[in-house]
């Protein structure tokens, strides 16, 4: 375990050196700091590497649980570096929080000027959402086949969803063919985004944090600085791809296979996002804004933004009254599909969740009746819907104790309730004091803790980290 999490924290140290070119080319302030951040972190990484090289190469099912949890909080204390050496004059707690916030997807932010942020360090900034979004192990799983027997466990703790739908019977063909349609898919809307009038920097940094649906923005007023439709379309329009299953993607483009259309929970997707949209502009429509046309390009991109957990803004929607609020909030909730970079329960679980709801009452009409729950034509096994009701409880039990902490901590029961969610979904902008035009850095450190927890708690789907605090882990 430990030999693999040297081999994952050397990766991360190269990475740097991505930004680490760019501050090369522009000269900027980020030059020195970079270079001591990927030195220290390859260092690091190379000595608990050469001192655990002796170990096996098989990764036991167990032990995956405790690499990934203990992958993702390393990466998030290491992508922290630039930000606290840097002179941005942040704190060390801010600077993890900015680091895991990035890493997990969440675009949450602490900095209160963006633009006057170096242009390497905003790269690095997008780059750790890059990474985190198909996930690091997964990257690892493409690039280092080292890990053998035990790719599949770290696979599916990874990403522990309610499917398991493979493309490929090899783990690291897995993994290549998804980074493949990532990579596409960024460089095609990189490309489009530099069509419509953005900057090669801009748009390399929004496609990178628009496909991993992370948010993090290059300019102070996020999308809206833009001003443009085109952009805002484009931007939209890749949300929605980033949030649906990219093994559908995969299969629609490498192979041809367009049965993706049949796909019960693109559809429930697709009718979620459809149906928020129509309400939400509706409801914006000769209050906020004169003409349709414009509650429709405000509120679909804030409905795909939310939803998708991406968190762009371009309109501040704490205007827009509480109805629209509440919808939002509940979409964060709800989150993308299911192998997606989206955060949230996903939608596969609120489509079960909705079916159980209504076998419960077809039950108390027909209490003979033998109901189970399908998905389409297929039941569910109940070692499935069993997970899905117990992740659904641990959702909803850390929203509401983490929430009555943040208000111990001094935060308003607004900022506090939609923060944890915003944290566990991965989504960003909240409500009250953090929302789309706002930032975290207001809040106290230990509020700032405790989010950083849930986000990677949220990315890492709950129970991957929970079973770590359990004894039965440990005893057997």
């Amino acid at each position: 375990v430990f030999k693999t999490l040297g081999l994952l924290t050397m990766l991360l140290g190269v990475s740097m050196l991505i930004p680490f070119a760019v501050a090369v080319l522009y000269q900027d302030n980020g030059l020195q700091v970079l270079a001591m951040s990927s030195a220290v972190t390859f260092v690091i990484g190379f000595v608990l590497f050469v001192l655990c090289n002796r170990a096996g190469e098989q990764i036991r099912s167990r032990s995956a649980f405790f690499l990934v949890t203990a992958a993702w909080f390393s990466a998030t204390v290491f992508g922290a570096l630039p930000y606290y050496f840097s002179d941005m004059g942040l704190s060390l707690v801010d600077a993890w929080f900015e680091s895991a916030s990035g890493f997990t997807t969440t675009g949450a932010t602490i900095l209160t000027d963006i633009e006057a942020t170096p242009k390497s360090i905003l790269l690095w900034r997008s780059l750790t959402q890059f990474l985190g979004g198909m996930g690091i192990i997964v990257l690892s799983l493409a690039v280092l086949p080292l890990l053998g027997v035990g790719g599949m466990d770290l696979y599916r703790a990874e990403v522990p969803g309610p499917t398991s739908d493979k493309i490929s019977a090899r783990v690291s063909e897995t993994a290549r063919a998804l980074w493949m349609v990532y990579l596409v898919f960024a460089l095609v809307q990189t490309f489009v985004l530099c069509a419509f009038g953005m900057s090669l920097f801009d748009a390399v940094n929004h496609a990178l944090t628009t496909m991993a649906t992370g948010g993090f923005s290059t300019r102070n007023a996020s999308i809206a600085a833009f001003d443009s439709a085109a952009i805002e379309f484009v931007v939209t329009f890749f949300m929605f791809l980033a949030g649906a299953n990219f093994i559908l993607h995969y299969r629609a483009l490498v192979k041809g296979d367009f049965s993706l259309v049949a796909d019960r929970e693109l559809r429930f997707y697709t009718a979620i996002t459809v149906g928020s949209i129509l309400i939400v502009s509706a409801a914006l429509w000769g209050v906020h804004y004169d003409t349709f046309g414009q509650a429709i390009r405000y509120g679909a991109f804030q409905v795909v933004s939310i939803l998708t957990t991406t968190g762009y803004g371009t309109a501040d929607y704490l205007l827009w009254g509480a109805f629209s609020q509440v919808l939002l909030l509940g979409l964060m909730v709800i989150g993308g599909s299911a192998g997606s970079t989206s955060g949230g329960i996903k939608c596969i679980r609120a489509m079960l969740l909705i079916k159980q709801g209504y076998r419960e009452l077809y039950r108390m009409i027909h209490p003979k009746a033998v109901v189970s729950l399908k998905l389409g034509d297929s039941a569910v096994p109940a070692g499935v819907s069993s997970s899905v009701f117990g992740f659904f409880f641990l959702y909803i039990t850390l929203v509401g104790a983490t929430t009555l902490a943040l208000t111990a901590c001094g935060v308003d029961i607004l900022t506090a309730l939609s923060g944890v969610v915003s944290a566990l979904s991965n989504v960003g902008p909240g409500l009250g004091e953090i929302g789309p035009m706002l930032n975290y850095s207001g809040l106290p450190d230990l509020a700032k803790i405790l989010l950083c927890a849930c986000m990677i708690v949220g990315r890492l789907e709950i129970m991957t980290v929970l079973v770590l605090f359990t004894s039965e882990y440990w005893s057997s």
